[in-house]
């Protein structure tokens, strides 16, 4: 179904999604972030791109569009008075199909009620099954436009090391509602660690070393350790 995950169960609602798919987003943005810094932006329709700079020139995707006044958002299959082309609408069209398919209102549904936050739930999701570079709020008054953004320049900044991993996990479960044991099993298979699960633990292993989730009663951790091979 995805570049990152072709064999994967298919998701049934938007928290599996963001489980599966939340902590590998959230590791990409930092490098994302790291590239752009505090840029401003600037979008070119006709060439498909946002732009940080003269040097940070990267096609995207959009997804759709946040309305402050109306606090709804829509997808941009949807916006037909944008004329967005439609070589820029293939991963909102695809992630329509898959709510189709799995019965997800967020995803099949043109318009919907929402807040500002949820555009890192969809921003999130989407960077994490199209395995792109990170996504971004091109915020231009009115409203905030979705992308997800492809760069080698970004990617290159990518990294399946113990401590990048160390690090992410803990820092975007503190940030989104997850139940973390199902979480850290996607990040860490995304990131192309061997899972091993115990009654109360998960150990990863790879190449790079090992890492032991410890969780509590209630499936939330309460350790994570890591060794070098």
């Amino acid at each position: 179904m995805t570049p990152a995950e072709p064999e994967a169960t298919p998701c049934k609602s938007v928290q599996e999604l963001l489980e599966r798919y939340g902590v590998l987003a959230y590791d990409k943005q930092n490098d994302l972030f790291e590239v752009i810094g505090e840029n401003s932006w600037s979008f070119d329709m006709a060439a498909g791109a946002i732009s940080f700079g003269p040097a940070l020139v990267f096609p995207v995707q959009i997804l759709g569009t946040f309305s402050h006044a109306s606090q709804s958002w829509l997808w941009a299959w949807a916006n037909t008075q944008s004329g967005i082309p439609e070589r820029l609408l293939a991963q909102a069209r695809q992630l329509k199909t898959y709510g189709e398919q799995q019965e997800i209102d967020l995803l099949k549904h043109d318009a919907v009620d929402a807040e500002e936050d949820d555009l890192h739930l969809i921003g999130s999701i989407a960077a994490g099954m199209f395995d792109a570079s990170g996504y971004y709020l091109a915020d231009y008054g009115q409203g905030v436009m979705l992308v997800t953004v492809q760069s080698e320049q970004i990617d290159r900044l990518r990294t399946n090391d113990l401590p990048r991993l160390l690090h992410a996990f803990p820092q975007a479960i503190s940030l989104y509602e997850l139940r973390h044991r199902p979480a850290f099993i996607s990040y860490a298979t995304l990131k192309g660690y061997t899972v091993t699960e115990a009654a109360d633990s998960v150990t990863a292993s790879s190449a790079a070393g090992t890492l032991t989730a410890t969780f509590d009663d209630l499936g939330r951790l309460s350790n994570l350790t890591g060794s070098s091979s």
